[in-house]
């Protein structure tokens, strides 16, 4: 209770007052005229590629030592479910650029055979950008977060050897100037622990250099190290740059997505290969080797090499909490697995968990197929989304139209229910074994027109709400199971999210909270209207908040989605139980949102690293001061949608639509809404509690307008087509005969 007590009390100072409230700042004073880090070194890498000659004799030196031993999994509870070593031995072979495709027996044997006695996984190499260079990739691994220079980047800067150390000058740049105050936390975590490390290469320099950028042993070659180093030092980390060397231009990424043609790529990969199996083959018997592709190599991100040989893991998946998934981790987890591994203490400021064994199965060709789809996704995302942009506005072209003219009203109210189903089917579609764009496609569009027929069958289509009920059902109840069963749907999907992207790897998406709350709004009053009163009222209050839960929780981990669907389902009953709703009211739920999802992250936080969600760590970074970078992203990246062109022709569309159709109901849609209301006020309650939960989401989340787009993508069609269907069964109703007048009798005389 104290504890969560202090967390309250840091996070209303944190509002209250800044950042700076809570834990020293890291930030010293600014260094006016100095050369970034990242300039200071020349462009040539000191390490010294010895070509040929090099790669001969690692090859030639490993196959002396091949089959080297791993450790067992002992020591504390975490690194024992790492699979690790409490008090082991470390080496971390970082390899920019590495992809599964580019293992093979032939090109490149070493670390062909060291994965194939190490549990496999992806690794998502995203820092801050969209694209990760070597140096913010190695800085990310130094910080325990994600972090980055701060401009483009491409190699990390080279050191300055000291005797048996080495100095990265301007270090404190990073620190003190670029902002990145977490810089040099593995290296100075270890210093304290008294722990002894070599760095191998300017990146691994980087990663274990102190917060004054000083390494206290340093080697430009795998081939300058002894096994009596190793046996003197527990961990090592080796800077292989021989396959990432080839593509920077100016010691920068290029902007392209492969320059490198397949022959290129195979030399630089037999180099880089050549230089880790010189490091393998004197590493003592009990080492864990951790294995990582930690940066991107041109334009487009990719799913990298993840491995860990440890004791049991062979042939096994490699994941972390970090994820909440067995075969993805993140580059902070690197950082908490050698600290665990090595029996010092994780700092909290470290986001990374240790790296965990998970199920058996793991295939080099499951991981390949793992980035394949995630390419196919992101090749079609954007069209994906201009396709629906475009069905949208030419929907509500045609639609205006049609219905001024009460013509085309069955064809209307059909489209209507077809687009609506659109956006639900892009996660069924994750059911079926799609193999490629073709089967892709093919599988969201049956998804679609199995949803639309099932609406227009069956006694329900001959009832208003009929379609609308099925298609907001199908789709509240798609996600609220997705969320039960560990979001299989949502990850690589066109309107979910995807682990090269990285911003998300479990739990409720933007766009699907959107479709949530609309869904579950929509088919909870539905259930008022059949039930009207307290029934209908309890209906709403409590599937909504049984919705609002599974997203808020650990299940979904949203933040923003909660703070946005309070308020939405407390107007929503409001309406349904006839009370009116004011500014004032609002505002209460609104605050309300933001409490109960504050009561989500505080407790996520109390419990252990490892079972943490991002709610919990940024309670974590409220404390240490760090959030308030986080919330400056977020509200860049919402603002950055308000210009988006698929997203806001959806809004504007819709709402004019939408504001038309209600004050000039006959011009717009011949009366289409104006009925809808008037054969369900239940239904006009739930789309202002749509409205509501959409603006505000919109507002409170850094997927901005996709938030407001995509919920009245669903619910402007199917309020449409409720509308469509009580004007045929107005007219379908019999008229009451009205009786004859009664003769009129003559006057009497």
């Amino acid at each position: 209770m104290r504890r969560a007590l202090v967390v309250l009390a840091a996070l209303v100072g944190q509002v209250l007052v800044g950042p700076s409230l809570v834990g020293p700042s890291s930030v010293g004073p600014a260094l006016t005229g100095r050369t970034p880090a990242a300039h200071a070194a020349p462009s040539q890498t000191a390490s010294s590629h010895t070509g040929a000659a090099m790669a001969s004799q690692a090859v030639a030196s490993v196959a002396s030592r091949a089959g080297a031993g791993v450790t067992s999994r002992t020591g504390d509870s975490a690194a024992a479910r790492a699979g690790v070593g409490a008090a082991g031995r470390v080496a971390l072979i970082g390899v920019p650029g590495l992809h599964w495709n580019d293992l093979t027996k032939t090109d490149t044997p070493n670390l062909w055979e060291l994965t194939r006695t190490s549990a496999i996984g992806s690794l998502s190499v995203r820092t801050v950008g969209s694209v990760t260079c070597p140096y913010d990739g190695w800085l990310t691994v130094s910080a325990g977060t994600r972090s980055a220079v701060g401009y483009g980047c491409g190699a990390p800067p080279v050191p300055e050897q000291q005797g048996e150390g080495a100095l990265i000058r301007d270090y404190r740049y990073l620190i003190d100037v670029a902002g990145q105050r977490n810089a040099g936390i593995l290296g100075e975590t270890l210093k304290a622990a008294g722990q002894c490390s070599i760095a191998i290469g300017p990146g691994a320099a980087l990663a274990l250099s102190d917060r004054q950028g000083m390494v206290g042993r340093y080697h430009t070659s795998p081939l300058q190290v002894r096994t009596a180093d190793l046996e003197q030092c527990r961990l090592v980390a080796l800077d292989v740059d021989d396959l990432i060397r080839p593509y920077l231009t100016g010691d920068r990424l290029p902007k392209v997505p492969e320059q490198l043609g397949a022959r290129e790529r195979r030399d630089a990969l037999r180099l880089a290969d050549a230089k880790a199996g010189a490091l393998l083959s004197v590493l003592p018997a009990d080492t864990t080797v951790l294995l990582a592709g930690l940066s991107d190599h041109g334009s487009v991100p990719h799913l990298r090499v993840a491995a860990m040989r440890a004791s049991g893991a062979e042939g096994h998946l490699l994941g972390a909490a970090s994820t909440h998934r067995e075969d993805i981790s993140i580059l902070p987890d690197f950082t908490a697995t050698v600290l665990s591994a090595l029996g010092v203490a994780v700092p909290e400021t470290v986001v990374g968990v240790p790296l965990k064994v998970g199920g058996a199965g793991a295939t080099v060709e499951r991981l390949r197929r793992a980035d394949a789809t995630a390419q196919t996704i992101r090749s079609v995302k954007g069209v994906y989304f201009t396709v629906v942009a475009v069905l949208q506005v030419l929907f509500y072209v045609v639609a205006f139209l049609l219905l001024r003219r009460r013509k085309g009203l069955a064809p209307v109210r059909f489209a209507a229910v077809a687009l609506a189903a659109l956006p639900v089917s892009s996660y069924l579609v994750n059911l079926l074994p799609w193999s490629g764009l073709p089967q892709l496609v093919a599988g969201v569009l049956g998804w679609t027109a199995l949803i639309t027929a099932v609406a227009f069958a069956g006694p329900w289509r001959r009832a208003p709400l009929g379609p609308l009920a099925v298609v907001a059902g199908v789709t509240a109840l798609t996600l609220a199971g997705d969320l039960l069963t560990g979001t299989t749907l949502q990850l690589n999907s066109v309107m979910g999210y995807g682990a090269d992207v990285g911003a998300r790897y479990y739990g409720l998406g933007n766009i699907p909270f959107a479709l949530l709350a609309t869904g579950t709004l929509l088919a909870t009053t539905v259930i008022a209207h059949r039930y009207p009163g307290k029934a209908g009222v309890a209906a709403v209050a409590v599937l909504g908040a049984f919705a609002m839960v599974l997203g808020g929780s650990g299940m979904g981990s949203d933040f923003g989605g909660v703070i946005a669907f309070v308020p939405g389902i407390a107007v929503t009953a409001l309406l349904v139980a006839g009370r009116r709703v004011s500014i004032v009211k609002l505002g209460v739920f609104c605050v309300a949102g933001a409490v109960i999802v504050m009561t989500f992250a505080v407790v996520n936080y109390l419990q252990p690293a490892d079972q943490q969600t991002h709610l919990g760590r940024f309670v974590g970074q409220v404390i240490s001061g760090e959030a308030f970078d986080v919330i400056f992203r977020k509200l860049q990246a919402m603002l950055a949608t308000l210009l988006s062109p698929n997203l806001m022709p959806i809004v504007i569309t819709a709402v004019a639509f939408l504001v038309y159709a209600i004050l000039r109901p006959e011009q717009a849609s011949a009366g289409v809404v104006p009925a809808a209301f008037e054969h369900s006020p239940a239904l006009r309650a739930g789309l202002i509690g749509t409205l509501v939960s959409g603006v505000i989401g919109m507002l409170v989340n850094d997927s901005g307008a996709a938030v407001l787009s995509m919920a009245l993508a669903l619910a402007v069609p199917l309020l449409l087509a409720t509308g469509i269907g009580a004007l045929r069964e107005s007219a379908a109703r019999p008229v009451p005969a009205t009786p004859a007048p009664a003769p009129a009798q003559a006057p009497k005389p």
